[in-house]
């Protein structure tokens, strides 16, 4: 294989005009979460995004024994200790009507002393629909302000349709047929995926969690929350990572979020194991308060590209407003 493509900060650069967009956008964002509880109808400040837990499990980070030796240095123990999130894209909770199979499988990778090393929000559909900073900035600001009632539905279907065309590739096409084979799927039966790139060191890599051996039709007459529920608490999981390494920017491009890389071969570098009965209590105020911004990660498994440079404000600002007001609902 050729050398793989250096990390560059000029990968995550915002222009000005991004910066003053994304200031409105976490605007938006605390006037979405100060109101989330009426929103969603619960006695808590939710996420602005994947606001519904199904679970929350402890997992271990099992490190292959075969593991390339350029990545051995980043993963010198045996296994890590995990702590995982499952949950649904809506930002708002309800439980009355069916989820839409849009699925999280956030993980947070902790040292033997319980620091942080990396958090990796993984989602189960490999690519995202904008590669523009300044069209995702003014979408997910009106989508924030649509359901706190400030835009109308026709400012939100405005950005909507500046999306449609970024969504036309090959690529993403053929995810989106596969998505809707499978909607009806288990949700741990899915692969999950990085969406952007992140660092190892200093390539730059995607990741892809690959279930082994789970049943898609597990609890079909269920919902989703309950299936997932009765597969822990009976059943081992376990799941292969893999990774993709950056080699050519015209394969693997960085900030083109709508296609998928090729020509980079997966490489394992280990598994997420599940033992059986490791649910925690979703509703525990530790458990519900959890974050996983990927950019409170060691320097060299941050994220990498400019809608991923997005996360870091953002994802702090949702953070600091669920905090707030949940110390005053005295949320438990």
């Amino acid at each position: 294989m050729p050398d793989p493509v250096k990390y560059n900060k000029k990968f995550d650069k915002l222009s000005d005009e991004e910066k003053e967009l994304l200031e409105i956008t976490k605007k938006s964002i605390a006037d979405f979460v100060e109101q989330s509880p009426s929103v969603s109808d619960v006695n808590y400040a939710t996420r602005n995004a994947h606001a519904k837990t199904y679970a929350v499990a402890k997992g271990e980070f099992l490190i292959s024994k075969n593991i390339p030796e350029q990545f051995q240095k980043f993963f010198d123990k045996e296994k890590y200790d995990l702590k995982i999130r499952f949950s649904n894209a809506h930002l708002k909770i309800d439980p009355q009507k069916k989820d839409i199979p849009a699925y999280g499988f956030s993980v947070k990778i902790k040292d033997e002393n319980g620091d942080v090393i990396a958090n990796y929000p993984l989602v189960n559909f490999p690519l995202f629909p904008i590669n523009s900073v300044s069209i995702f900035l003014k979408l997910f600001t009106s989508i924030n302000r649509f359901f706190v009632k400030k835009w109308s539905s026709f400012s939100l279907m405005i950005q909507i349709l500046k999306v449609i065309p970024s969504t036309f590739t090959g690529s993403f096409l053929k995810n989106i047929f596969k998505l809707w084979a499978k909607r009806n799927d288990f949700l741990l039966s899915f692969d999950y995926h990085s969406v952007g790139a992140y660092r190892l060191g200093e390539n730059m890599i995607k990741i892809k969690l690959s279930p082994k051996s789970v049943d898609k039709n597990f609890g079909k007459k269920l919902k989703a929350k309950e299936a997932l529920e009765n597969y822990l608490k009976t059943t081992d999981f376990t799941a292969e990572v893999l990774i993709q390494v950056c080699y050519n920017l015209r394969n693997q491009p960085i900030n083109k979020l709508n296609v998928e890389w090729k020509k980079s071969p997966f490489i394992k570098i280990g598994e997420v194991k599940i033992n059986k009965n490791e649910l925690l209590d979703a509703r525990a105020c530790e458990n519900e308060l959890l974050s996983f911004n990927p950019f409170e990660s060691k320097p060299f498994f941050q994220p990498v590209g400019r809608i991923q440079r997005l996360r870091d404000e953002t994802y702090k600002v949702s953070m600091q407003t669920r905090n707030k007001i949940n110390k005053l609902l005295k949320y438990k």
